[in-house]
């Protein structure tokens, strides 16, 4: 009898055993990885993987995704950094996913990293080490992976000396919000910032040449044009949603050089929008970047 029970009360542990442990990883999903941001090199640079190191699928063209705009210390957008000089990072996701993350680099034509981050409110800098040399990486938090932050925001301070193009390299994770690693759409996109060639920029003296720029000090934007007409002006703002969230009928322009503050309401929160801009019939555009 000793022999047929032990078998049997053994035989009985080991179903039970099995039956815990299998009623325990059922109570559980697997928790969303990187909820924290990801480790550095995966922004899809010369050198590194991308977020499909972690989660399944294919990277997607980001190059509407991703919106990545650099402000100066006026809030006017920069397509030439001066060397030295400290900028404001803003990326959005066009679509703004209930779950996302980004990781973000900025790399010279040597692959080296060009200049120096720092962490923004809803930010952290990761730094890895590529080829030999260590890279910054700008990424999420645990507390703004979700659409409830509209842009991420951290400062990038341009090289010391003029070190030609800078590629910023964007991965962007839309997160189905499923707490596992598939069904994620990751979307890479690169851009591009020429050097100051240190020649004087003239007076806007051309017809239809446009600017404009946020200033969280005035909680106004700065719009800069030249015109050879003398016509009505009207500024529209719109979201990236393409809604319309404030538009305004401005002074008469006047011939040549033209600029004015427009006062934005308190209403428009934190994000990226467009900015529509009207002379007579003649539209302009700018991404600008709101933070109060």
């Amino acid at each position: 009898m000793k022999k047929i029970i032990f078998p049997l009360a053994l035989l009985t542990f080991t179903t039970g055993l099995f039956s815990f442990h299998s009623a325990r990883l059922e109570g559980y999903q697997i928790a969303p990885l990187d909820a924290n941001g990801p480790g550095g090199g995966k922004t899809g640079a010369p050198g590194e993987q991308n977020c499909t190191s972690c989660h399944s699928g294919s990277a997607q063209n980001g190059a509407s995704e991703n919106q990545l705009l650099v402000n100066n210390d006026i809030g006017f957008g920069i397509t030439q950094y001066t060397p030295g000089a400290t900028y404001t990072v803003n990326l959005s996701m066009a679509s703004n996913p209930a779950k996302k993350g980004f990781q973000v680099t900025a790399l010279n034509a040597a692959n080296t990293m060009a200049g120096m981050f720092t962490a923004g409110a809803n930010t952290q800098i990761k730094t890895t080490t590529i080829a030999g040399g260590q890279r910054k990486y700008a990424t999420h938090k645990s507390s703004s992976n979700t659409s409830a932050t509209q842009t991420w925001n951290w400062t990038w301070v341009a090289p010391t000396t003029n070190e030609g193009n800078v590629t910023f390299y964007v991965a962007t994770n839309k997160a189905n919000n499923n707490n596992n690693d598939n069904g994620d759409v990751i979307y890479l996109s690169q851009h591009v910032f020429t050097a100051e060639n240190g020649a004087q920029v003239e007076e806007l003296k051309t017809e239809n040449t446009f600017s404009a720029g946020y200033s969280s000090a005035k909680e106004a934007i700065f719009i800069e044009f030249s015109t050879l007409t003398i016509e009505p002006t009207s500024v529209n703002i719109v979201d990236l949603n393409g809604k319309s969230v404030f538009t305004k009928n401005l002074e008469l322009s006047t011939t040549g050089l033209n600029k004015q503050w427009v006062v934005l309401p308190k209403h428009i929160k934190d994000g990226l929008y467009v900015v529509h801009f009207f002379v007579g019939n003649k539209p302009h555009s700018a991404t600008i970047s709101v933070q109060h």
